[in-house]
């Protein structure tokens, strides 16, 4: 993951995501952790604006680095192997937050959910016309996902903040892989590996139920 410590580029921090799964297509925690933190870097170049978002997140891989090199780390290595070991051993606060309220797998939950959220919001900046607004397609992304749980007060401070985002154009320049229509292809040839991670991750938590922990 040396390439996400270079020069940023959202090319090189989008595509690490394939390198999440492995042959099995089990999520590779470390590699998860490794490319969330390049998306941080790509919200953090863009200024306060997703400061709310990039706290938690980076407050959240904290939480599971942790776990991936404390005592139970064999039990880490991929997001099956900890639901497993988790629910297994009842770990996991499913009603409201008790004994385990920085389980991983209510921590994991909370970047799964953020990770739609960019998710949606890139794919949106991608299919969007030139002279879309960055700021109505953050605030359609946000309602899409994360609004669903948070209270009214941060959502009607987040789309305010949203308001601040740049032009489409200036926006696709920050992703530093060229010119707005380069990085306007890269989103489409790197997207899906955020896609199929997302993908898989949602429909083991759905197996389990663990969808909505508290």
């Amino acid at each position: 993951m040396d390439d996400l410590e270079s020069e940023f580029n959202l090319k090189v921090v989008l595509v690490s995501f394939k390198q999440c799964l492995n042959e099995k297509e089990e999520v590779l925690l470390d590699h998860y952790l490794a490319s969330w933190r390049g998306l941080v870097r790509f919200l953090n170049s863009l200024g306060t604006i997703f400061s709310f978002i990039s706290k938690d997140v980076v407050a959240k891989l904290q939480i599971m680095e942790q776990l991936c090199d404390g005592p139970q780390r064999e039990h880490y290595g991929t997001l099956q192997a900890m639901v497993a070991y988790e629910v297994g051993s009842q770990l996991v606060d499913l009603e409201r937050r008790s004994r385990h309220p920085d389980s991983g797998c209510r921590t994991v939950l909370r970047l799964h959910r953020a990770l739609h959220w960019l998710q949606l919001f890139l794919e949106g900046v991608r299919t969007s016309p030139e002279d879309a607004r960055t700021a109505a397609l953050c605030t359609d992304s946000y309602n899409a996902s994360l609004a669903a749980y948070h209270p009214w007060i941060i959502r009607r401070a987040v789309t305010v903040a949203f308001c601040a985002l740049p032009t489409r154009k200036v926006f696709l320049e920050t992703m530093n892989v060229g010119s707005p229509e380069q990085a306007v292809e890269m989103l489409g040839e790197a997207l899906p590996f955020i896609e199929r991670v997302y993908d898989i991750s949602q429909r083991l938590y759905a197996e389990h139920a663990l969808l909505d922990l508290p």
